[in-house]
């Protein structure tokens, strides 16, 4: 069943979790996977020397305003991160800042290294558009602070942070800057110059549209220096047909900024589908739009919009857990739109929705119905949610409680 009008052709909006590799890209990983399989990665290697030693870091530097010599590759974003930060040398006298916005992976890392060092770890406030509180961090920040952790734009909703501003405040004092791009590279700007950080780290998988398993970090002199010589390197790097893949695909780019002209279309597509509640804190927003419905499971959404042809993603609150469970999400919807969607993929998408909606609650019509409490979400319908408390401190981890979905943390 497709109920969009594009015939046999699919709407794919979820480049934020696995974008459309090309076509010239997936032959590539293909063709040289079964090459590798067959004769051992050395023999791929020397084949690809070129690609593997230079054009590859040639241009990922290119795409994130860095010099090729500092670039990585990992396994992904997530990996580049749990390997680098670990080993950083931290004591009871460090500080560690993360964010709201920070996701369950690098939230992992996080507590790993507090329980290892018995360092701090907070969480900046946000304001109550959603924004992070760029002048506490300003009135706070001080050389007890040894690393602030931000991601660019979060995995559970679209807003894009203020990457930049936030390293003009840090760059004056001693702390090493992390930014997760996983889910801006591609669609926004990314310039590590720019920015100030020390560690950037992305994925390749996403709106670069290369395959899983192969992302990369930059890290900033300054970072290497601390972690020495090799300090910096994977415990396992990615597979070569992986590495060559992306290559392709970065050869490709998919138009980026397509968000600027799709994004409000996109949302004016999902408020137009009655019931639904947009996901959207903060003044700036990106590509991706979380949204849930008020009756309908996003499960259920995401399944019925998939026989139509229309692919979108469910999305946890525990994957943003100190953001979304807080403000009553357990669940929701993510679409993304980018350089390869049209404005016929969005509407497609908004036609698809509204049917979904449309005969998914006449089927709640006979059914006994429970009235949920309203739950206030920045950026949504209602009053803004509250910033969480000044200098907020991540205590311990409690025991488990019974619920359906992984809980990383108590919620703030």
């Amino acid at each position: 069943m497709n109920a969009t009008s594009h015939g046999d052709r699919t709407v794919h909006l979820n480049a934020a979790g696995l974008g459309r590799m090309p076509a010239a890209a997936r032959a590539v990983l293909t063709e040289w996977t079964r090459h590798e399989d067959r004769y051992g990665p050395h023999e791929l290697e020397e084949h690809f020397d070129d690609v593997l030693h230079r054009e590859i870091y040639a241009r990922l530097a290119a795409l994130l305003g860095a010099p090729p010599r500092d670039t990585v590759l990992f396994a992904g974003a997530a990996d580049a991160f749990a390997t680098l930060v670990s080993r950083l040398r931290l004591g009871p006298g460090d500080r560690i800042w993360t964010t709201p916005y920070e996701g369950a992976a690098n939230l992992t890392t996080l507590f790993a290294l507090r329980d290892r060092t018995r360092c701090g770890l907070n969480v900046v406030p946000l304001r109550p558009d959603g924004d992070l509180d760029l002048e506490w961090m300003a009135r706070n920040i001080d050389d007890t602070v040894a690393l602030v952790s931000v991601a660019y734009v979060p995995a559970g909703c679209g807003i894009v942070n203020p990457v930049e501003d936030i390293g003009r405040v840090l760059a004056p004092y001693r702390c090493l800057y992390a930014v997760d791009a996983s889910y801006a590279v591609g669609q926004l700007p990314v310039d590590a110059d720019r920015i100030g950080c020390h560690l950037l780290t992305g994925d390749g998988w996403r709106f670069l549209r290369g395959p899983q398993s192969v992302g990369f970090a930059y890290a900033a002199p300054r970072l290497r220096e601390l972690l020495g010589p090799r300090g910096v390197e994977p415990d396992l790097p990615p597979a070569n047909a992986a590495v060559t893949a992306l290559n392709t695909a970065l050869a490709e780019p998919a138009g980026a900024y397509a968000f600027q002209e799709l994004g409000p279309v996109l949302r004016a597509a999902v408020e137009a589908a009655p019931g639904t509640e947009l996901i959207t804190p903060g003044r700036i927003q990106s590509g991706i739009l979380t949204f849930r419905h008020t009756e309908l499971p996003a499960a259920l959404i995401r399944r019925r919009l998939a026989e139509r042809g229309v692919f979108v993603w469910k999305t946890v609150g525990q994957e943003t857990p100190l953001f979304l469970p807080g403000r009553g999400v357990t669940t929701a919807v993510r679409a993304t739109v980018h350089g390869d969607n049209s404005l016929r993929d969005v509407d497609g998408f908004g036609a698809a929705l509204r049917e979904v909606v449309a005969r998914e609650r006449t089927g709640l019509v006979a059914a006994p119905r429970r009235v949920a409490a309203s739950v206030a979400v920045p950026g949504s319908a209602g009053a803004p949610a509250p910033a969480l408390p000044a200098a907020h401190a991540l205590g311990p981890r409690q025991a488990p409680t019974r619920a359906r979905h992984l809980r990383l943390c108590p919620a703030p």
